[in-house]
């Protein structure tokens, strides 16, 4: 009987086919050993066959039990060291060293080397049974030499299922607690794919997994390009998978990332398994290809979007070109120079390198003075790194060694300090007036992209020098002179990871999506305020008052801005969002600052706190000696960040200062009151895209410039700009009509939903699954609408009516309590439609997402719970909730103790992290038999250390609450000794 051709089964075939005819071995199933999670046969088949003489060695000392001892002793290392370590640097047994793969040295000077090299084993296996508790079973094993490497699951949409369904049984199917799931023990990346996308994770942590996409990027946005030959995810098995390839991102680029941090002398670990993304591997075998095969001499400017992951982008490249040897094999690069301002960088590529090297002394950090960098350039140490300062003087070092060849690779060079000396002259001025301070102040200032520019161009081109630039946004000159010519003969990066494909595939948010000119503000206000069918609905006039302020001067638009934040943004991220004021001139940042002092005082509004940042010192009326930051502040210059970084300051003024490179993932406004264009748009106004945990989206109120400048400044970085579609407030009406007529949901389900969505006491796994259940009748009735136009008309005119109402919702916190509750619902749906591209994966699939933007509307809607009895809203019973009310009262008694004892002011979104902290622990089964073994005592023992792991495992979810936990040991004693009797209480009570 002919096999179904659109089945999963089919789709794998294809794929094993292929892998098994191109250097792979198919492995068998039995042959996997569920209690140590090898392939035994084919561990034991590698090292008899590639190392017969430490064979023979270990087989005198064990005798018959050689086999099964050998395999107990890979274990033990396994655990210990982890699967990656093992791979990569062997173990030792009783003496006799064994390795566990050999990898193909980059000289092919030695034959001995490129033989051994061919005695890797790469197996692929389907349908592994792995679990020692049930069947279950993985569509694929991908094994080295008998070691697990990659876990595949595989779905095909022609049986209505996709990559997110893959996603979904890694989450919550794949129990990562069996030993092949175990984080670095055995398996060290997980693949989910179907025909059209990839996406990997290094670690399963259940619903708390995170997928990266590994897509090739189509139209310089996300998702893969059209494959006449067949899959469009042909290129993971075919390319990726290719024997060189997979042993290559083995070998060198897999790496541990690590983050310690000490806690009471006590080191805690974070630890992250890095598998690059599709653009970083791309990006550096390119440019290594290509250094390959012309050598030395070229430039190479790399446009990599923020959110790139440029950091380890540039460590994997350093690495690549320092060993990288030409045709004739030699070495095409005595040293390679990286130039970076970012302190960060130096640790990451000395632990980055040392993984693939095992050895010291191959990266060097600058921290001094240009002798030491000389010393280091003459040394010919392979991997320098040193700051921009020093460019130029290392540019005339190269060149005094013409006999050495040379690799310089630039991190962004934005936030440097490049342009010293007219920055200083700027600030020696003395403006009388805003108007000049404006002037004086917006003269371009070069920065340090534009100082490397000109040293290189000053010296010519050497021909010992190849430079390696990366950055987000290149100015028009930089391409000129380091752009590859394209056909057309114009410049171009030499590789491009575009801003486009950046927020696709969200690794930032789109800062357009809710862009709005003061005008554009002031008309929707009006027409908020004066159109009778808004009003008939109760619209707030609680910001449509400022259509009498024109924005003349600085209190008026001060007003603007506090109010804005205080009704819209203060309520974003879970109530920790920020916001960033842009001025014209540092006469401008001091008076902005001033008037917010003065508004905020004025109205009492305690939770509202402003920075000033400017460079030197300003003077002013009240200053004749002129100010500084710091004096305004209270605090050191370099202190800033990490002050902003607190749950103290809200509101940050700048003045050309923090504009480029800051990179501050709770800002989420940005006030716009100085000129922009370029560039400098593009800079600025990025500050907003970092994700964080709960922010979904961004705001822009832009005082000065117009809606076209600044398309034009995003469009070459962009790819695709857009902003708000409409400016008629009353469109909602008409999509919500267009919308009702489809008959999709009934007006019950979303009173259904609402009652669920704005309870105060949620609990949040049941309620996201009543949320779920409440949206499922309406995907059922999507799916049988009669046709495909239909479909697309409808999810179009949802998409629409989410995305207006959320633009003008930061304008006008809307009133209507339909809509609000509409658009409640309607987003929720529209996350649960089917995808139809890359770019709409799911939104909201995060509790901590879900409950921000929970809390975010139950805190912005005192109105509308109000006015939600109007509407028959069914009374919540204790019917389907886990916890009983007096458990209720414990999950908030450490908010309360903590409000109490330190004041935080921590709120129900911080319960949130309590919450899941406590979920974490109890899912430890140690955590588990301990508390019931001990008395309370001796388990504070155990228990305080695993507590504070998991703190730091989580630390991303609340950076707030973590940082005052660590740095104030009664803060922390209290969150220990709270949780210590809840667990302990809880784990007995089972």
């Amino acid at each position: 009987m002919a096999r179904p051709i659109h089945t999963e089964v089919t789709f794998e075939t294809a794929i094993v086919d292929y892998l098994t005819k191109c250097d792979w071995l198919s492995g068998r199933a039995e042959d996997f050993n569920r209690e140590t999670a090898l392939d035994e046969k084919n561990v034991l088949a590698f090292l008899q066959d590639s190392q017969p003489k430490a064979w023979e060695n270990i087989k005198k000392l064990y005798q018959a039990d050689t086999s099964a001892k050998v395999i107990y002793r890979l274990c033990k290392e396994l655990e210990l060291r982890g699967s990656l370590d093992v791979i990569r640097n062997g173990f030792t047994d009783s003496g006799v060293r064994f390795k566990m793969a050999y990898f193909r040295p980059e000289s092919g000077l030695n034959p001995e080397t490129i033989a051994l090299y061919n005695k890797n084993r790469l197996i692929v296996t389907r349908q592994v049974h792995y679990s020692t508790k049930n069947e279950n079973s993985i569509d694929l094993l991908l094994s080295l030499n008998g070691l697990p490497v990659a876990t595949v699951e595989l779905k095909n949409p022609f049986t209505g299922q996709d990559v997110t369904n893959a996603e979904k049984q890694y989450m919550y199917d794949r129990d990562p607690r069996e030993l092949l799931f175990q984080f670095k023990k055995r398996a060290l990346v997980h693949f989910s794919v179907d025909p059209d996308q990839v996406y990997l994770t290094t670690k399963l942590e259940s619903e708390r997994t995170r997928f990266l996409p590994f897509n090739k990027g189509f139209n310089n946005g996300a998702g893969n390009p059209p494959n006449p030959d067949g899959y469009k995810t042909a290129y993971l098995w075919q390319e990726i998978w290719q024997k060189d390839s997979w042993m290559d991102i083995i070998a060198r680029f897999l790496h541990l990332q690590v983050e310690e941090i000490t806690v009471d002398g006590k080191k805690f670990k974070k630890e992250t398994m890095i598998f690059p993304r599709f653009h970083q591997l791309e990006s550096v075998r390119k440019m290594t290809a290509d250094a390959k095969i012309y050598g030395v001499g070229k430039n190479y400017l790399i446009q990599h979007s923020a959110g790139s992951g440029k950091s380890n982008t540039i460590a994997w490249l350093a690495y690549h070109l320092s060993s990288l040897h030409n045709k004739e094999d030699k070495r095409v690069f005595d040293s390679v120079i990286v130039v970076s301002d970012r302190n960060v960088l130096d640790q990451q590529l000395q632990n980055t390198i040392y993984q693939f090297e095992h050895k010291t002394g191959v990266v060097q950090c600058i921290k001094e003075d240009s002798k030491q960098l000389a010393e280091a350039i003459t040394a010919g140490t392979s991997i320098v790194i040193t700051t921009l300062q020093k460019f130029p003087f290392t540019l005339d070092k190269i060149k005094d060694l013409p006999k050495r060849n040379y690799a310089i690779i630039v991190d962004e060079a934005h936030s440097s300090q490049g342009g010293e000396a007219s920055k200083k002259m700027k600030e020696v001025l003395s403006a009388k007036s805003l108007e000049d301070a404006e002037v004086e102040d917006g003269i371009e200032m070069e920065d340090g992209e534009d100082e490397i520019r000109k040293s290189m161009i000053a010296r010519g081109k050497q021909p010992n020098l190849s430079f390696f630039a990366f950055t987000a946004t290149p100015k028009n000159k930089t391409l000129e002179v380091f752009g590859a010519k394209n056909n057309n003969g114009k410049p171009e990066p030499f590789h491009l990871y575009s801003m486009r494909q950046a927020i696709e595939e969200k690794f930032i948010l789109d800062v357009l999506q809710n862009y709005v000119s003061y005008k554009t503000y002031f008309k929707l206000s009006k027409a908020i305020e004066d159109d009778p069918e808004l009003n008939k609905k109760k619209a707030s006039r609680a910001i449509a008052r400022f259509v009498s302020l024109h924005p003349h001067n600085l209190s008026q638009k001060t007003e603007v801005m506090v109010e804005h934040f205080r009704q819209v943004t203060s309520k974003k991220i879970g109530g920790k969002a920020k916001a960033m004021v842009v001025t014209s001139s540092r006469l401008h940042a001091l008076r902005y600052y001033l008037e917010f002092k003065n508004y905020i005082k004025e109205k009492n509004y305690s939770h509202i706190k402003a920075l000033v940042a400017f460079s030197g010192k300003v003077i002013d009326e009240g200053y004749t000696e002129g100010v500084s930051e710091s004096e305004l502040n209270g605090f050191g210059e370099k202190e800033l960040p990490d002050k902003f970084n607190t749950s103290e300051y809200q509101v940050l003024l700048v003045a050309d200062k923090y504009q480029t490179g800051f990179d501050q993932p709770l800002l989420h406004t940005m006030y716009v009151d100085k000129k922009l264009s370029g560039v400098k748009a593009v800079q600025t106004l990025s500050r907003l895209n970092r994700t964080c945990m709960g922010k979904e989206d961004t705001f822009i109120l832009d005082f000065v410039n117009d809606t076209d400048t600044i398309i034009e400044a995003f469009q070459q970085y962009y790819e695709q700009t857009g902003l708000a579609e409409t400016t008629d407030p009353n469109h909602l009406y008409d999509l919500k009509n267009k919308l009702d007529a489809a008959q999709v949901y009934f007006q019950s389900e979303i009173d259904a939903f609402a009652s669920v969505f704005f309870k105060r006491d949620a609990s949040p796994t049941k309620d996201q699954a009543k949320l779920y259940a409440l949206t499922s009748p309406a995907k059922d009735r999507f799916s049988n609408l009669k046709t495909e136009e239909l479909k697309d008309s409808f999810k179009k005119s949802l998409i629409s009516f989410v995305r207006l109402y959320s633009f003008l919702s930061q304008i006008m916190p809307f009133q209507d309590v339909e809509l609000e509750k509409f658009y409640s619902y309607g987003r929720l749906l529209l996350n649960r439609l089917p995808k139809t591209d890359a770019s709409e994966r799911l939104k909201l699939d995060n509790d901590v997402t879900l409950q921000y933007y929970r809390l975010q509307k139950i805190s912005e809607g005192g109105l509308v719970m109000e006015k939600m009895g109007e509407y028959n809203l069914k009374p919540m019973t204790e019917a389907g909730i886990s916890r009983d009310k007096e458990e209720k009262a414990k999950l908030s008694q450490i908010i309360e103790v903590l409000n109490d004892r330190f004041g935080m002011e921590l709120d129900e979104a911080d319960k949130l992290f309590f919450d899941q902290i406590e979920t974490e622990l109890l899912k430890d089964e140690t955590l588990m038999k301990q508390a019931q073994t001990n008395s309370i005592e001796n388990f504070k023992f155990g228990f305080e250390d695993k507590l504070i792991s998991t703190l730091i495992d989580r630390m991303e979810d609340n950076q707030d609450i973590f940082q005052r936990i660590m740095e104030n040991t009664s803060i922390k004693e209290t969150v220990a000794d709270v949780m210590l009797k809840k667990i302990y209480e809880r784990f007995n009570t089972k």
